[in-house]
């Protein structure tokens, strides 16, 4: 049952990128906790460091939820289903755009379901908001931060000069000198941004004021948020190759539109994604998706589990001996919480406090290693407490255990066996038959531990339970 509060039962801290400074976060209204994460361009598959900041921020979710509670905390990841990116994929292959985008929208929910996420409160997409990007850009002409030229509108970077490059830490003058974009003979300033621009007949477009055509990019996010969070919220995040130039424009555009000083209270941004100590790339032939991890057989709690061992404001280096190292632990956990799902939630919150401080997952992990070494040696409700704990990062849950094979079930009749033939061993002064018991076991996957008082059988990676056949 939810239990209403108007804050939250720990103090939660977040790195703002705006402020260059861990902060406190105290909601604009503890009763409707907003945030917003910047979602896919939806032509392809998400390549392995998309999933990061879904990641990082569906922790935040659930943290939020759990102090907060859930009816009072509001997420949007947005889809951009009308891009050039787009465009050119429908023109190579001859596909209809719509069918494209809804393909590929389908493939992104069943990678981010595989890896424990939990589905943001609303997924808006695109071509569903475009009279309100209309609204706004007509909004942002009459009060003078915006111009038609050639069919197109553009922001003046010039209007807004005294906010604009907060975010990223840089000034317009700087900008201007260092500036890579596309210089137009329309633009006023090299740093102008497109609002809105003209579409030709054979690609997509919608009737505006300034002829047919289509939005910019950055416009989209502005009118999204505003629409389902408001004209200010409380966190706004993606990952920090978007903090110059979508942020940083985003803001522009929001705060002239609405007339406020700021568009969300926190900036949130997560670092890269390398692969084996190298920048994923194609040519490198390091470059995968979440897709083809799961189809190379890693359990998508296992790529989940990697991710939340580095904190997100460091780059986070997949490699194939975390992955391996990830699944061994998960395997443990999993054995030991198969024995029984004891509920006690008398002494929560071990997670929570840890995780709180700038969504430490790494130390939340190593919480959850002194909690599992609690509950193995006590049981009882400590396993389930256990549990519960690791739940919090979207770890243990029953429907993300499949890639398991149900552990404790079936090798407890192995360990009670290895537990009686060693008590005989004791006795005789011959462990022979022990250490045949044990190199067999081993040979099938599976980890022996043995304590004086127990024998713990754990399958590991490769367990195979058809060379256990006989030893019984």
């Amino acid at each position: 049952m939810l239990t209403e509060r108007a804050t939250a039962m720990v103090e939660i801290s977040l790195r703002n990128s705006r402020t260059r400074r861990v902060e406190p976060f105290v909601p604009l209204d503890a009763d409707n906790v907003r945030l917003y994460l910047c979602g896919p361009t939806v032509y392809d598959r998400a390549h392995l460091g998309n999933a990061r900041n879904v990641i990082m921020f569906d922790v935040l979710f659930r943290l939020l939820r759990h102090e907060y509670g859930p009816d009072h905390v509001t997420y949007v990841r947005n889809f951009t289903d009308v891009d050039d990116k787009i465009n050119a994929r429908a023109a190579q292959t001859g596909r209809p755009i719509s069918d494209i985008t809804q393909e590929t929208i389908g493939w992104y929910h069943d990678d981010m379901d595989a890896l424990g996420n939990l589905r943001p409160t609303h997924e808006p997409r695109a071509t569903d908001y475009i009279a309100q990007m209309v609204a706004m850009i007509e909004d942002l002409i009459a009060k003078g931060h915006a111009y038609e030229a050639e069919g197109h509108v553009l922001f003046a970077v010039e209007s807004w000069r005294e906010g604009y490059g907060k975010l990223s830490g840089r000034s317009v003058d700087d900008m201007i000198a260092g500036a890579r974009v596309e210089v137009a003979p329309y633009k006023r300033n090299p740093m102008d941004f497109v609002l809105w621009k003209p579409s030709s007949a054979d690609l997509p477009g919608w009737d505006s004021p300034w002829g047919r055509g289509r939005p910019g990019w950055h416009i989209e996010c502005s009118a999204m948020s505003k629409a389902l969070l408001g004209p200010v919220f409380d966190i706004h995040g993606g990952g920090n190759d978007l903090m110059f130039p979508h942020h940083e424009n985003e803001i522009a555009q929001s705060c002239c539109a609405n007339g406020t000083e700021r568009m969300a209270q926190i900036w949130l941004h997560n670092e890269m994604l390398q692969v084996e100590g190298k920048k994923m790339s194609k040519s490198l032939g390091n470059f995968f998706t979440v897709r083809d991890l799961l189809d190379q057989g890693v359990p998508g709690e296992v790529i989940r589990f990697v991710f939340l061992s580095t904190h997100y404001s460091k780059p986070m280096d997949w490699t194939a001996k975390k992955a391996e190292e990830a699944e061994k632990t998960l395997r443990k956990w999993r054995a030991l919480v198969a024995r029984g799902d004891f509920v006690d939630d008398s002494d929560r919150g071990h997670v929570a406090q840890v995780l709180a401080d700038d969504l430490n997952t790494a130390g939340t992990i190593s919480k959850l290693h002194e909690l599992y070494e609690e509950a193995r040696d006590k049981g009882g409700p400590y396993i389930g407490l256990f549990k519960s704990e690791a739940q919090l990062l979207g770890l243990l849950h029953d429907d993300m255990g499949d890639w398991t094979v149900a552990p404790d079930a079936d090798l407890s009749a192995y360990a009670a066996q290895l537990f009686q033939v060693r008590e005989r061993a004791m006795q005789a002064k011959d462990f022979s038959k022990v250490d045949a018991l044990k190199s067999s076991l081993t040979a099938a996957g599976v980890e022996v531990r043995m304590s004086k008082d127990s024998v713990e059988l754990i399958p590991g990676p490769g367990f195979d339970p058809s060379k256990l056949e006989g030893l019984l």
